[in-house]
């Protein structure tokens, strides 16, 4: 039995846990309740004047929410779930977390430690479930080592290339009395370049006629990104960023060149493939970012390759650098910043064609049907505020805020790597948690929306007021796509029939519009923006219209010559 501390004072684990996570500034937690948790419930009773539960829906939403808290804030994101079910539900989440390199921690009420081993109601061996796709999975079974634990799993989920964290609680545990005291505030350091990593940075970018900065990942800080931003412009070094990490940059900048992502664009191919130097800042080379792995040879690319990241385990994974260095993204900047370039013709028409290719990827041709989202994207860019977050989920929908909005310098862009579906929806939320003020807009496809639309209750119990804009073609848009390409005219399983999106945002008590022609969009808009409850605006969009420049009789035709 624990002894009393100094000050008499005795916890409950649970108690501990929540002291904890105070301890280290967390104020918000997603979740849907379990009994499996109850004395966590419990405890955050005690701290609803600093701590704040949003109660979803569904475990995979909670998730989803958690991880989109990680990649706005910086700090982790906080998921509580019951077990078994519970778990398996909020597993999308962490799979996202992971592929995202996003800061999280999943918290499990586990079965007592007394039945562990029986197969007892709903157990789970999370370690064996989690463990591929999670940082670390620890099952606290003493609750005076609750502070231990949690200080680790919070430092694991920010440190190095940052992740999820699966935190298991026996029932047993959580009601379990200790004397242990809560752990405080803890501080993460980022890996620095060295003076000789410096001076041979400097020389081969010196020495580069085409090279290009490739950054992407989290816990940049904004003046680590200015100070990129500052550095490339003045030394005409074109900057691209990875898939979904369009707004590390300020997308107006000379500098900017656009995103190497999913749909890539012939210019983006042809600029990676002709570089003849590549500054990997924080990246860590993915599938949609290499077109498939297709643009550079593997081990060792053509082109000289400085790859600098905050994990050594990064480091080599796929491509060989000829200087790897072991380094955060802050402290790259900071090097950056102090770095002068002689000038060089070469360079600069080499930034000024890249910068001119972005612009000219914004044209793109007349789309059939009535609603033109051309003309929309255009009217989103003028209206929004410099400071809006956008969301979206997966899906060619999703190529419309990732292809033709370009971020300011305050902007925020939350969508998934993962390619994971119904994730802006629920991003959308956290941003109104995180922020009650600022403009939220969420993007969504007719199927992407549905993944998580149940969480339009979420928003109206907590008073989470987003807009959505669900782009609503009938149809799985890119499995469609897909299916045309390989399977001409032989449609199955892509079509959707669809519910009256509007009726049913205002069954949520949200504001709630259906958009046939473009004409329509300007005012709808304005009235969503105006609407204390947010809105959600449907655009019927052509089934015929699979993506900003593929039409179903446009791939049939071209699968025929």
């Amino acid at each position: 039995m624990a002894q009393k501390a100094a000050n008499g004072t005795l916890r409950s684990g649970a108690q501990l846990l929540m002291d904890c996570l105070v301890a280290l500034g967390a104020q918000k937690g997603f979740g849907v309740p379990g009994e499996s948790y109850l004395a966590v419930l419990d405890a955050m009773y005690d701290h609803r004047a600093d701590f704040d539960f949003i109660m979803t829906r569904q475990e995979g939403g909670a998730a989803y929410m958690a991880a989109a808290w990680g990649k706005l804030t910086g700090a982790p994101g906080l998921c509580f779930v019951t077990r078994g079910p519970g778990a398996t539900n909020a597993s999308i989440g962490v799979h996202t977390a992971m592929q995202d390199s996003l800061p999280m921690l999943l918290f499990i009420g586990q079965i007592g430690a007394d039945m562990a081993g029986r197969e007892a109601f709903q157990e789970i061996d999370y370690n064996a479930f989690f463990g591929p796709i999670a940082k670390w999975t620890v099952e606290i079974d003493d609750p005076d080592r609750v502070p231990e634990m949690i200080s680790r799993a919070w430092s694991t989920a920010l440190s190095g290339r940052p992740g999820p964290v699966i935190v298991a609680l026996p029932e047993t545990m959580l009601t379990a009395m200790t004397a242990a005291r809560p752990c405080g505030p803890v501080t993460i350091p980022e890996p620095a370049p060295t003076a000789d990593d410096a001076n041979q940075l400097a020389s081969l970018l010196a020495t580069a006629s085409r090279p290009v900065i490739l950054l992407g990942g989290t816990r940049w800080q904004d003046e680590a990104a200015r100070q990129v931003e500052t550095f490339a412009c003045a030394a005409d070094v074109p900057v691209v960023a990875a898939f979904r990490f369009h707004d590390i940059i300020d997308n107006h900048s000379p500098c900017y060149a656009g995103d190497a992502g999913v749909g890539m664009l012939a210019y983006m191919k042809q600029l990676l493939t002709d570089a003849d130097l590549i500054l990997a800042l924080n990246v860590r080379f993915d599938e949609m970012t290499t077109a498939g792995y297709s643009l550079f040879d593997v081990p060792r690319m053509a082109a000289t390759l400085i790859h600098s990241h905050a994990s050594d385990a990064e480091l080599g994974k796929i491509y060989m650098a000829d200087l790897p260095l072991h380094a955060g993204p802050n402290q790259m900047a900071a090097l950056l910043a102090g770095l002068r370039l002689p000038v060089s013709a070469a360079r600069t028409s080499w930034a000024t064609a890249a910068r001119e290719a972005y612009l000219g990827s914004f044209a793109a041709p007349q789309p059939p049907g009535d609603i033109d989202m051309r003309q929309i994207m255009a009217h989103l860019q003028a209206e929004l505020p410099d400071d809006a977050i956008i969301t979206h989920g997966a899906g060619n929908f999703a190529m419309w805020p990732n292809k033709f909005f370009k971020f300011g310098r305050e902007a925020r862009q939350l969508g998934p790597q993962s390619g994971s579906m119904g994730f802006g929806v629920t991003a959308a939320l956290a941003a109104k948690a995180y922020d009650p003020d600022r403009f939220v807009l969420c993007f969504a496809g007719d199927g992407d929306f549905q993944m998580n639309g149940n969480e339009l209750g979420a928003a109206m119990q907590a008073g989470l007021y987003p807009i959505f804009i669900i782009l609503n073609n009938a149809s799985y848009g890119t499995i469609r796509m897909h299916q045309e390409r390989t399977y001409p005219a032989r449609v199955s399983g892509t079509d959707i029939v669809n519910p009256d999106f509007a009726a049913l945002a205002r069954a949520y008590g949200i504001h709630g519009e259906t958009v046939t022609h473009t004409g329509e969009f300007a005012a709808a808009f304005a009235r969503a923006s105006a609407s204390p409850t947010g809105g959600v605006i449907e655009l019927q969009i052509d089934t015929e219209a699979l993506s900003p420049r593929a039409t179903i009789s446009g791939l049939r035709a071209a699968a025929k010559s």
